[in-house]
């Protein structure tokens, strides 16, 4: 299946495997750039020393194309993209920045560069930086995401009115059902985070692999909005966030409560009580945990098969 944005990447299927932190590392990355979608490594929850680790050894697990993920707005920024230009990595997805601060910079050292937002508004800023192709997330996404709640239905077509360069469609995606969807509407492609976290390969604790698995519909809510904005799981940490906003808190009062390294407790420790638990709202679809290459496998079938479904109507 070739479009634009296979294209640009140089892969099989239009399938992006969202750079998460404390669930992409090398092993997950590897597995669905072999598996022909595009495996990213998520810098975010890497020091510079583990990060250059993944990324040599995800070279070692693939001939295929891979990239980076890095949130802008941690620390040691300019020692992480030294890394990644040191070490060739070829694809870069930005976010939770100003796209211009490093785009031109990539450029020139030859990466395809991809900024995550949230909105048109941003979308448009992204394209006017430069970048090669823009992921537009919805707010069912798991992790951070916009403030505005646009669902990925809403989002998709609007951004795609009026941007002129590859678009890719993230929030709510685990089925070949939903790629079809966000292709409809507009996408080149889809970023899957939710049901990568429920892979063989991810990174994450088994503990909470085993959480995604039993979510139910209601069981995620999109919170602390004046800091970023993060869909968690609802558990004790959740539910002392609740009863914290009852008493209109200041931020620095959130700060204290989320303090340091929640999400690294929860996702990758496994800490079920008092850690943060980032995943999308269509976890309620995910029941099973089983490789990257099964899962690219079974949403291009779907896909497919989808794709005549409506042929058919």
């Amino acid at each position: 299946m070739q479009n634009r944005i296979t294209q640009l990447f140089n892969i099989k299927y239009p399938i992006i495997q969202a750079g998460m932190i404390w669930n992409s590392g090398w092993r997950l990355a590897s597995a669905a750039s072999n598996a022909g979608a595009l495996g990213l490594i998520g810098a975010g929850s890497m020091y510079p020393d583990v990060l250059k680790e993944h990324i040599q050894k995800c070279k070692q697990a693939t001939d295929n194309p891979f990239g980076v993920n890095v949130p802008m707005l941690y620390p040691n920024i300019q020692e992480i993209m030294d890394i990644i230009v040191e070490e060739g990595v070829k694809i870069v997805f930005t976010s939770a920045g100003n796209p211009k601060t490093w785009t031109g910079w990539l450029q020139e050292k030859g990466i395809t560069v991809v900024h995550v937002v949230s909105s048109v508004k941003f979308a448009l800023k992204a394209q006017e930086a430069g970048v090669d192709a823009i992921v537009a997330e919805g707010f069912e996404a798991g992790g951070h995401n916009g403030r505005d709640e646009t669902t990925t239905l809403t989002l998709i077509p609007m951004v795609k009115e009026q941007l002129q360069i590859p678009l890719i469609a993230a929030g709510g995606v685990a089925t070949g059902k939903a790629m079809l969807a966000t292709m409809v509407l507009g996408a080149d492609a889809v970023q899957v985070g939710s049901r990568f976290v429920a892979s063989e390969e991810s990174s994450a604790h088994q503990a909470f692999k085993q959480v995604v698995v039993d979510v139910k519909e209601g069981d995620t809510q999109l919170t602390l909005k004046e800091l970023a904005p993060v869909r968690l799981v609802k558990n004790k940490f959740f539910n002392e966030i609740q009863d914290l906003y009852k008493t209109s808190p200041t931020k620095e009062q959130l700060i204290e409560l989320l303090g340091r390294a929640r999400a690294k407790r929860g996702m990758f420790e496994g800490d079920l009580d008092d850690g943060e638990l980032e995943i999308g709202q269509i976890a309620g679809l995910i029941h099973d945990i089983k490789p990257a290459a099964q899962i690219v496998k079974d949403m291009m079938l779907e896909f497919e098969e989808a794709k005549k479904s409506v042929l058919n109507f």
